[in-house]
């Protein structure tokens, strides 16, 4: 199943890049995208964490959510910004994981350092620390709403 569904993505991400449906276009397209699938294969990472079809449903309410929270904290960032007094209170603080896949810390941690103001800087376990620029950036993620909303991503409750 993780094997046809990779095929299927590779497939339309070649048709979109293309461009082009010619039958000899289309025809290299699916030589190559069984070509990707043999050596992926061969490689073994053909895995849940190479090819995560797992967390596709949570995708249609997560990207949208981390979408809007990447706009509120830029237009924080801009008062920040444009502030006279430069109101900032740099803070390193750790938040624990609470998701249980590989796939799914990297995202919290990614997810972190997508929204402005907030980076991460180390995972060790289930562990992330972070660099916030404001005290307020550090306790929104402290406060567990994206590790909750991450751990919904993942595909648990």
């Amino acid at each position: 199943m993780r094997t046809l569904s990779l095929g299927l993505v590779l497939f339309a991400f070649w048709l979109a890049l293309s461009g082009h449906y010619t039958p000899f276009l289309i025809s290299v397209g699916g030589v190559c995208v069984v070509f990707c699938l043999w050596i992926a294969q061969r490689m073994q990472v053909l895995d849940p964490e190479g090819h995560p079809i797992g967390m596709l449903p949570g995708t249609l309410t997560y990207y949208p959510w981390l979408a809007f929270e990447i706009l509120k904290s830029s237009l924080a960032v801009a008062k920040i910004i444009l502030a006279p007094s430069l109101p900032i209170s740099p803070t390193m603080t750790t938040v624990t994981a609470r998701q249980k896949t590989p796939v799914g810390i990297a995202t919290f941690g990614n997810s972190i350092t997508l929204t402005p103001s907030t980076l991460t800087t180390g995972i060790s376990g289930n562990e992330i620390t972070i660099h916030a620029l404001t005290r307020e950036a550090a306790n929104d993620v402290q406060s567990a709403r994206m590790n909750s909303r991450v751990t919904q991503f993942e595909g648990r409750t």
